[in-house]
């Protein structure tokens, strides 16, 4: 049976098109794993990567939001968590979020807290490929660290580095079309992080690349690469986002509209 964590909503945490913002689930996925760890006498960890799949829109309300988590797989200090989002509606229950988040415990779980483990054990979340190859970044973003940025450990938070990738992403489709263009809202379908190495706080800025990964009708892929221009370009994470084209008034998936699709498509040569 799942660890369920109820999570209040803030006003603060809505975007743009009246929307929980996609970095801050991570914000939930947080508090949903500080507290299953501390239920189980874990300690703490540290996140090395997130799977998310935005499944619905979610909007302010008064309910709070409930966090479902489970383990996946167990690997030494390695945890896989999964999750699932949802709001229990009067009209029924609607899932908003599905992601798998990996997690190096401080220290190896001993026979007993490895026993409890293995009775939160259940299925793994099942997992879509999405298409889109690896190339040189088209956009490049000069990203200085702030001291918000940065965990209680003094490094570089996980879901700071999604902001960083989301910051990078923005301002590229900002270079993309100029204002009056005929280019479709957009929103995240799709997010996947790979923490590879600490980020950690200093004065020189790192190198935040992007770039178009594939286009579709109704969606494409943006991947995108965190990296330390003074370590000989070591790449410290990697991002993959998968953008859809959105209706504001239905609150459906849509067609991109013609001028972005060969703008993007246009970003693959």
């Amino acid at each position: 049976m799942p660890h369920t964590c109820a999570v209040p909503l803030r006003w603060a945490d809505m975007d743009l098109l009246g929307h929980v913002n996609n970095v801050t689930y991570l914000d939930y996925l947080a508090q949903a794993r500080a507290a299953f760890l501390a239920d189980l006498g874990a300690g703490s960890g540290r996140v090395t990567g997130h799977r998310i799949d935005f499944a619905a829109p979610l909007v302010f309300g008064r309910r709070p939001v409930l966090v479902d988590t489970w383990v996946s797989d167990v690997d030494g200090a390695e945890l896989r968590l999964a999750h699932l989002v949802r709001d229990e509606a009067p009209s029924g229950s609607v899932t908003h979020l599905r992601a798998e988040t990996t997690v190096v415990l401080d220290d190896a779980p001993d026979h007993s807290l490895r026993a409890r483990l293995e009775d939160l054990r259940d299925e793994p979340l099942a997992w879509r490929e999405v298409r889109g190859e690896r190339r040189p970044g088209r956009h490049h973003l000069a990203l200085s660290v702030r001291g918000s940025d940065l965990g209680a450990d003094g490094l570089v938070r996980d879901d700071a580095v999604v902001e960083f990738f989301q910051e990078s992403r923005i301002l590229y489709f900002m270079d993309l079309h100029e204002r009056g263009q005929d280019w479709g809202r957009v929103v995240v379908a799709r997010t996947d992080v790979g923490l590879l190495a600490p980020v950690r706080p200093r004065a020189a800025a790192y190198d935040v690349q992007a770039w178009v990964a594939h286009v579709g009708q109704k969606s494409f892929v943006v991947r995108s690469e965190l990296r330390d221009p003074d370590a000989g370009d070591a790449v410290l994470a990697t991002g993959l986002v998968v953008l859809v084209g959105f209706d504001l008034d239905t609150q459906r998936p849509v067609a991109l509209t013609d001028p972005q699709r060969e703008r993007l498509r246009a970003e693959l040569a």
